[in-house]
């Protein structure tokens, strides 16, 4: 396989989207959040992307920001946190510095030592993805920066994917697509790109029709496949 353009997701595959309620459950005075943080973090993420794929059904874009912040509000009242509004903004400030994972920096770094064009396409909104590849110092190694609000839409739709070729004048063949969320995996296969599922958690195979060319545990070994 030789492709020219590796285009990467964002959240949960080049950033921990857990950090921001690990990193506030470590602050001082933080005991009530210390003790269920794990949890809050799983109920935001998936509230997150609930929220997404019901907008796109509907029909009725919001941008990301938007739904982060109502994907935790609906995470901090089921674990029982909802009276404290000074937690709720530290943590939307936290997920706007989100780390990158520590291998992503020198993954990249590789990519575009092998003459490779570097991309995110996120569902995120661009002033949230700044912030992040800011936060992460990945900056230098992105040749662009993809949000779907350019679109109004989320992803799955194939209306986000086309955007890779409408800002590199590329073929489908061309790309390799990497996430850690089965469900854009799939999307982007059938959309026609070459994919990598970076499967974190060891979970199984979406039931699916379209399924991941490569799964990887991380994104280390990328530019071996690139």
């Amino acid at each position: 396989m030789m492709v020219q353009i590796c285009v990467f997701d964002a959240y949960g595959t080049l950033f921990d989207v857990a950090a921001a309620a690990r990193n506030a459950a470590e602050e001082p005075g933080r005991d009530a959040l210390k003790a269920v943080w794990p949890q809050l973090a799983e109920h935001w993420r998936l509230k997150q992307l609930q929220y997404t794929w019901l907008r796109t059904i509907t029909d009725d874009y919001t941008p990301f920001c938007e739904v982060t912040k109502n994907g935790l509000d609906w995470a901090m009242e089921k674990v029982g946190l909802t009276d404290d509004p000074e937690l709720r903004e530290r943590l939307l400030a936290l997920y706007w510095e989100l780390a990158a994972y520590r291998e992503v920096p020198m993954m990249l770094a590789r990519l575009k030592a092998a003459g490779k064009t570097c991309a995110i396409l996120s569902n995120g909104s661009v002033d949230m993805l700044e912030g992040a590849v800011d936060s992460a110092g990945i900056g230098e190694f992105l040749d662009a920066v993809l949000s779907v609000e350019d679109v109004g839409i989320f992803k799955p739709s194939s209306r986000v994917y086309d955007m890779v070729g409408a800002r590199f004048g590329c073929t489908k063949e061309d790309v390799l697509f990497v996430s850690s969320n089965g469900w854009d995996i799939a999307g982007a296969a059938g959309y026609g790109f070459e994919t990598v599922w970076v499967n974190r958690a060891g979970d199984p195979v979406d039931r699916l029709p379209h399924r991941p060319a490569h799964v990887l545990k991380d994104l280390t070994t990328i530019p071996e496949l690139a």
